[in-house]
C-alpha cells in the first residue's frame, strides 16, 4: 500500500503502521515517527470531519493566518470532500499540529485547501505526507484534475511535489465583490 512504500524509503519515519476504526472514525496511526525535543513521538492521522474548530483556529493562528469565524470554519469543513488532520500524541493528550482539506465534484476535479503544519513541526516532511496522502485518496477515486492555491513563498514546495504552475498556459480567474 501507499504508506508502506512511502515509509520504506523515508529516513524520517519507521514502518510501524496500523489502521484502526474508532467509533466509525477513519484513523491512521503511525508509531515512532519523528523526534520532538529529542524524544520519539507518536503521530495520529485522521480523516474524520469532527475536527475541534477551536484547535484548528489556534493552528491557523500559529502560522500567522487570519481565520474566519468559527461557524464559517465549521461549515467549510463539513462541506469538504476530504479532511486530513495530523495530531501529536503525548501520553494521553493529543494536539492538532497539521491539517488539510479538499473540495471536489467527486468525479473530475478537486482543489486542496488550508494545508498547515504547526511551526514547531515544520521541516520534517509532514506537509509532504499530507499532500501525498491526499493525492493517493483522490487518485484512488479516479479524480485527476487536482489543483491548489499557494502563497508565493510556498510555490517551490508544491513544485517539488509535482504541482505545475499554470499547466498548458491555463490561467485562473477570480471574481471578488467590489464594495
Amino acid at each position: 500500500m501507499f504508506w508502506k512504500n512511502f515509509f520504506k524509503n523515508s529516513q524520517l519515519f519507521t514502518s510501524s503502521i496500523s489502521n484502526s476504526q474508532n467509533n466509525n472514525k477513519k484513523i491512521l496511526i503511525i508509531r515512532q515517527c519523528i523526534e520532538y525535543k529529542g524524544k520519539p513521538v507518536q503521530l495520529v492521522f485522521s480523516m474524520d470531519k469532527s475536527v475541534n474548530i477551536r484547535e484548528y483556529h489556534q493552528l491557523c493562528e500559529s502560522v500567522g493566518w487570519e481565520c474566519p469565524s468559527i461557524q464559517k470554519i465549521y461549515t467549510a469543513i463539513q462541506n469538504s470532500f476530504l479532511i486530513l488532520s495530523l495530531f501529536y500524541k503525548k501520553q494521553e493528550t493529543i494536539q492538532l499540529i497539521g491539517f488539510a482539506r479538499v473540495t471536489s465534484d467527486q468525479v473530475f476535479n478537486a482543489v486542496i485547501w488550508d494545508i498547515v503544519i504547526h511551526p514547531n513541526f515544520q521541516g520534517q516532511g509532514l506537509g509532504k505526507i499530507l499532500i501525498y496522502h491526499i493525492l493517493d485518496q483522490l487518485r484512488s477515486k479516479n479524480i485527476v484534475n487536482i489543483g491548489l492555491f499557494a502563497d508565493a513563498s510556498v510555490v517551490s514546495f508544491y513544485s517539488n511535489l509535482g504541482f505545475i504552475k499554470d499547466p498548458n498556459g491555463i490561467k485562473g480567474m477570480f471574481w471578488f465583490p467590489v464594495d
